[in-house]
């Protein structure tokens, strides 16, 4: 667990004066290690209103933090307006209050603080206007970095979803079916069904409390793994004719083309890259996919022994060990031969030294 900046006192504030006034403050942060979960607690008790959002293009931990921050808020006697810019993909539509998470590119306050949920930079939100605002960030990123008011970073947890539990337990609050419900599904999602490097037996400690306390594990994997549309199975076909391997690598692709062809949205891009990286043999995956505007994203998998997080950080990216990802400069030939320029020398050091 990373040390939290905090001052000695604090009493939100709905804005923060000027930029320079801003850096100062943050610069008289006492640098001494203290207990992140109480002193955010602290600033939810002292404020009334808070902004919740977590990265754009939410996954099914964004969205069920995000739900279950905002049902611990209004326990407490808060009001929390929760934000994404991007929509909630089809499959987290069913979790409850999904609907209470509104859709926008600008902050407008007044807030006593955010709360920004797995984001390494406020970049990563896409929503303007929270740089005056006070800000608390938890994350468990690989990649996640203190630049809040408030920082509780613990690279250990499963999911974002699990600190926001520990937040739900310190604050006293009751985990209800409908919080089980949201946070379950952070756990299942982030750990790609428990199969990732970050589930240990804690994690099932987690998910089994939480499965007493209302979460229904297999309608939840359901809604998430068996609800599929037709347009992402065509984008998936797409993917699949594309898909090359080389000894441990493998890598598959779309066009912008692609996309038009098979109706498909940014979300049924979510989960293809899994396709490659579970062919045996094969230690890591790319799966990259063209934008209109001549850019590339892409994601990347691993099954532990290759840290994916670390390549997608030096492209101006960010994640996890096993699942990462960033935006590239197009052409797509250009792209691919990119990544696996930076892919190639892990695998080969994988390859040389396999324990």
């Amino acid at each position: 667990m990373s040390a939290t900046r905090q001052k000695t006192v604090h009493r939100p504030a709905t804005k923060l004066p000027a930029e320079s006034s801003r850096v100062a403050e943050l610069q008289a942060f006492s640098a001494a290690p203290a207990d992140p979960v109480a002193q955010i607690l602290e600033t939810l008790r002292n404020g009334e209103r808070f902004l919740v959002c977590s990265h754009s293009r939410p996954d099914g931990d964004a969205v069920g933090s995000m739900l279950a921050m905002g049902m611990l808020l209004e326990q407490m006697g808060k009001r929390a307006d929760l934000v994404s810019a991007d929509r909630i993909p089809g499959a987290y539509r069913m979790l409850p209050g999904a609907e209470s998470i509104r859709s926008a590119l600008r902050i407008h306050g007044p807030y006593d603080a955010v709360v920004l949920l797995e984001c390494d930079g406020l970049a990563r939100t896409r929503l303007r206007g929270m740089e005056d605002f006070y800000l608390i960030n938890i994350d468990h990123h690989a990649s996640g970095q203190e630049y809040a008011h408030q920082n509780w970073i613990d690279r250990d947890a499963a999911s974002v979803g699990e600190l926001v539990y520990r937040l739900v337990k310190a604050a006293g609050a009751t985990v209800t079916p409908e919080m089980a419900t949201c946070l379950y599904t952070t756990v299942l999602t982030d750990t790609g069904g428990f199969c990732y490097g970050s589930t240990k037996a804690s994690t099932f400690a987690l998910a089994h409390d939480l499965t007493l306390a209302g979460a229904n594990p297999i309608r939840i994997a359901q809604d998430v793994y068996f609800s599929t549309s037709a347009a992402k199975m065509l984008l998936l076909g797409a993917a699949l004719s594309n898909l090359k391997r080389e000894g441990r690598l493998a890598w598959l692709s779309v066009t912008n083309q692609d996309m038009v062809r098979s109706c498909a949205a940014e979300e049924d891009c979510e989960g293809i890259v899994n396709y490659a990286v579970c062919i045996a043999g094969v230690e890591a995956a790319a799966f990259l996919r063209e934008l209109p505007e001549q850019r590339i994203r892409l994601s990347l998998r691993s099954k532990g022994r290759v840290n994916v997080a670390a390549i997608a950080e030096r492209l101006g990216g960010g994640g996890h060990e096993n699942a990462a990802g960033c935006t590239l400069d197009g052409p797509l030939s250009s792209a691919i031969e990119e990544i696996l320029a930076e892919l190639r020398p892990s695998v080969a050091a994988f390859a040389a030294n396999p324990a």
